[in-house]
């Protein structure tokens, strides 16, 4: 049967053992591949065939695959481009997303989403790309804040690169210090609202009786202290985006009227009488659970389907350590940049930053490089440096093994509460961060180091219980039985 142009795919990848396994895959799924490893050898590809789909890396042997898509528009408007890069930043994921990319893959990718998306591709043509009017330059890519090519991290950059050409509303979730201004500040940087306004408040942080006035403004005499007019956020940010930070804290009475603008498009001033349209892009986020406070009655359910309507999940920093080398890096960078000495930190010191929990994420990290840049006698930094200067964590290394468990572990949190004393709504994290590495090493010496039986023990899947010993760097066979 001869081979039809929806089902031909061009697959431009100049790594064999990477093309063999998604040709073997492709073919399985019954489309007919084209391969060929440059630039060159696409063009001529082009030239004399039509392509359902294309796949594409982006550093290939003759140039990069990614800013040669112009003339693949040229031939091909219509033709679905999947890219697939190892170059895993989010200056990649934008200039995927800005080069009008179906879709756009990091390696390692799962291959079984891959194919999932070329199947997709091939059933619907994209149209032609449209001008976004802007293009990052490398400085500006160089200064994005959003460092990491952990798979989490990935993910988050794929869904920032789906939101830039919208306006829909992004809530954004994660712990305190993971970044979650940093995500807003480039949706709107990034995105087609990047000529307005971006205007940040802290809901948290605003007195109770003051967050109305704060988001929609006040009439002159109001209320007592309203000797003038003054203009809300929400006006503030029009033409732009608006982020509404630590939503979670927002007031009730405040948060039916927040309800209400974002589903009418207008806001009335507080003591006055005329409703003001605005055009803004919300973008909010919390570190808080909102799923108890939804049953407790102290979020509204009909709010947060308004504004969960794109989420975004920022991973903590314990949960991508391997991302944990580039910040530093990255950190001692700006730490110059802001006038403290040039320093370098060796692997074992950078091992060392990798064990500890960090529950302050990526702000506690920032401040500990600064402040082992601004400590340090020498301009290279040891582990045995970074210990005198930060010191060790205050976290148990161990679950007593002598006792059964509940009055050791027991004992071992009400220790660990009063010492931390955690604020409100970050115990839970807090405590599982603390406890879950001693408690996995507990079920390894009950258990003589057989995971199997550990994570029977624990309550866990096997390969979860494998997963997160990998990842907190654990030595089952230190605990096998003799």
């Amino acid at each position: 049967m001869p081979t039809t142009a929806t089902d031909l795919v061009l697959l431009v990848e100049d790594d064999a053992a990477i093309a063999t396994v998604i040709i073997a895959a492709l073919e399985d799924e019954g489309f007919a591949i084209a391969h060929c490893s440059s630039i060159a050898a696409r063009d001529r590809q082009l030239a004399t065939r039509s392509f359902a789909v294309m796949l594409t890396d982006v550093i290939l042997e003759d140039g990069d695959g990614l800013a040669s898509l112009t003339a693949v528009r040229d031939r091909a408007p219509d033709m679905p481009v999947i890219v697939l890069s190892a170059q895993n930043t989010l200056d990649t994921a934008v200039r995927a997303s800005e080069s009008d990319a179906f879709e756009y893959f990091p390696k390692p990718f799962d291959l079984d989403e891959l194919v999932h998306a070329v199947r997709q591709a091939a059933g619907m043509r994209t149209p032609a790309a449209e001008e976004l009017g802007h293009s990052m330059t490398g400085s500006e890519s160089e200064k994005m804040p959003l460092v990491g090519r952990s798979p989490a991290m990935q993910g988050v950059y794929r869904m920032i690169t789906r939101v830039l050409r919208n306006d829909l509303t992004v809530l954004v979730t994660g712990e305190s210090g993971t970044g979650k201004e940093l995500v807003a500040e480039a949706i709107h940087e990034l995105g087609n609202r990047r000529s307005g306004p971006f205007v940040a408040v802290n809901t948290g942080a605003i007195p109770t009786d003051l967050v109305e006035s704060e988001l929609f403004g006040h009439e002159k005499g109001a209320f007592t202290g309203a000797i003038a007019q003054a203009i809300g956020k929400f006006e503030q940010a029009n033409g732009g985006t608006l982020f509404l930070d630590e939503i979670g804290d927002m007031p009730p009475e405040a948060q039916t009227r927040l309800l209400r603008a974002l589903q009418s498009g207008r806001i009335r001033r507080v003591g006055g009488r005329q409703e003001i349209a605005v055009n803004v892009r919300i973008i909010a986020a919390t570190n808080r659970d909102l799923s108890p406070m939804i049953a407790s009655g102290t979020f509204r359910e009909d709010l947060f389907y308004r504004l969960n309507v794109v989420p975004i999940v920022l991973p903590p920093l314990r949960d991508r350590r391997e991302d944990i080398s580039a910040l530093v890096q990255h950190f001692l960078v700006l730490a110059a940049e802001d006038g403290l000495p040039r320093r370098l930190l060796t692997t074992d010191a950078i091992e060392r930053l990798e064990q500890r929990n960090w529950r302050g994420n990526v702000r506690e990290l920032r401040n500990v490089v600064y402040r082992l840049a601004l400590m340090a006698r020498e301009e290279r930094i040891d582990a045995d440096s970074v210990d005198d200067i930060i010191g060790s964590e205050n976290t148990p290394s161990a679950l007593p093994r002598g006792e059964s468990g509940e009055g050791g572990f027991g004992a071992a949190l009400a220790g660990w509460l009063a010492a931390e004393n955690p604020p409100s709504g970050a115990v839970y994290h807090r405590a599982l961060a603390a406890f879950e590495k001693p408690l996995i090493e507990y079920a390894l010496g009950r258990t003589g180091g057989n995971q199997l039986r550990a994570a029977q023990l624990l309550g866990i899947n096997r390969n979860t219980l494998r997963k997160r010993i990998g990842e907190l760097a654990l030595e089952p066979e230190r605990f096998t039985a003799s």
